[in-house]
């Protein structure tokens, strides 16, 4: 199911219109409308854009099969990857167009930056593709809560593993926006923390370049056995690739990605990424309960498209939205965003994604966290079938502690 923002605010504004004036309004105080802001066209339109408007779709159809008279409405917007973009939808969507909740954010910069807006709106924040672990740290929010995975999660999980199987030279090749900087920061900190060392890092312009030739060889030259990418989507495809070319995986050079997705290895292809070190927190072939969500979302996608552990989050994310929107009440839920995250917060979490978990004071959605290895083609059954599962990190170690955060919402 595809959505564009101008045809669904012209087709949802054109019902209204023929509708009898009280009837219109009844049916508005009882709507609740989520804007999705995510990448629509850009560099990381795969690991978000329309299987994200698809997954946050189906936890709103699936609610209001269950309770038919709060009905709820899904807008969509791109960002452009651009903060001033993405702040000008928000503000618009808030004063024109009485969206309650944004959802994805696929930005850290524009997550960050809408902070002030979305509190002195009174709105809700449901951050999944965002990875910035400041989300829950010194940007963290009454009013926003942090779903799926952050740079802290993974870092933690693939840097220390990595370290204590022999990968103890690191080099970074980082996008220099919020998210690449904490990715590397977080890394730099468990590398150190397990006895490894960073030999060096670079850092470029994301969506400025194809070619990481440059950055690959000083990688290839430091004498580094980990290159580590701190960047995802297209770019993270590129420079695997072009890491191919240069030889650095026959070179005895593991490669890791600090943010890695199934949408990225099958860009890339299993010839591509084999051997890839990478950390999700949903792979939909998991479990029973993951297969299942994998089968009811299957219908609404192309063929042979996995959700990845942000695409899980939005489908995951929004089903517990909508679940304390029902516990507060519609009119209450709209009047007061920080109550709505604090009946989140309140409430116990529990889907087909990511199982049963919580979310903690600061924000942050706990649950554990898997490192897998892509695998090879020859070990592949199918279209899907492209993790090893190496490790699971439990739900009590997978996330930043609430005392490292330093996030202002708690005290002591």
């Amino acid at each position: 199911m595809r959505f564009d923002r101008r045809t669904f605010v012209a087709g949802a504004l054109a019902g209204v219109a023929t509708m009898p004036a009280r009837l219109a309004r009844a049916q508005a105080a009882n709507t609740i409308r989520i804007g999705v802001i995510t990448d629509m066209s850009g560099i990381y339109r795969d690991v978000s854009g329309p299987t994200t408007v698809a997954c946050a779709q189906q936890a709103a159809d699936e609610f209001m099969g269950q309770n038919p008279d709060i009905k709820v409405e899904i807008l969509v917007a791109d960002h452009q990857n651009k903060a001033d973009v993405g702040s000008a939808i928000i503000r618009r969507w808030f004063d024109e167009s009485g969206v309650d909740a944004i959802e994805n954010v696929g930005n850290s910069s524009i997550a960050l930056g809408a902070k002030g807006l979305i509190e002195s709106k009174k709105k809700v924040a449901l951050i999944t593709t965002a990875g910035s672990s400041d989300l829950t740290g010194k940007g963290c929010s009454p009013n926003q809560v942090h779903w799926a995975w952050d740079s802290w999660c993974l870092a933690h999980s693939t840097a220390t593993s990595l370290v204590k199987t022999g990968g103890d030279k690191w080099f970074f090749v980082t996008a220099d926006y919020a998210f690449g900087h904490a990715a590397q920061a977080d890394a730099t900190k468990f590398v150190e923390a397990a006895g490894g060392k960073v030999l060096g890092a670079v850092r470029y312009p994301y969506g400025a370049t194809s070619d990481f030739s440059s950055f690959l060889l000083q990688a290839q030259s430091s004498g580094a056995n980990v290159v580590a990418f701190a960047n995802s989507g297209s770019e993270l495809i590129s420079c695997l690739k072009q890491a191919r070319e240069f030889g650095l995986h026959g070179s005895g050079i593991r490669l890791a990605a600090m943010v890695g997705y199934i949408t990225d290895v099958l860009g890339m292809g299993l010839p591509v990424a084999k051997g890839l070190s990478l950390t999700e927190t949903f792979y939909w072939d998991l479990n029973d309960r993951t297969r299942a969500f994998m089968s009811r979302i299957k219908p609404k996608l192309p063929p042979n498209t996995f959700p990845n552990m942000s695409q899980a989050g939005d489908y995951s994310v929004v089903a517990h939205y909508l679940k304390a929107v029902k516990a507060l009440g519609v009119a209450r839920a709209k009047a007061n965003g920080a109550e709505v995250v604090e009946k989140m917060k309140a409430m116990p979490t529990d889907d087909d994604c990511f199982g049963q978990g919580s979310v903690r004071a600061d924000g942050r959605k706990i649950h554990p966290a898997y490192l897998f290895e892509v695998k090879g083609p020859e070990e592949s059954r199918g279209p899907g079938d492209i993790y090893k599962l190496v490790s699971t990190i439990p739900a009590a170690d997978a996330f930043r502690t609430l005392a490292e955060g330093g996030c202002p919402l708690i005290k002591g």
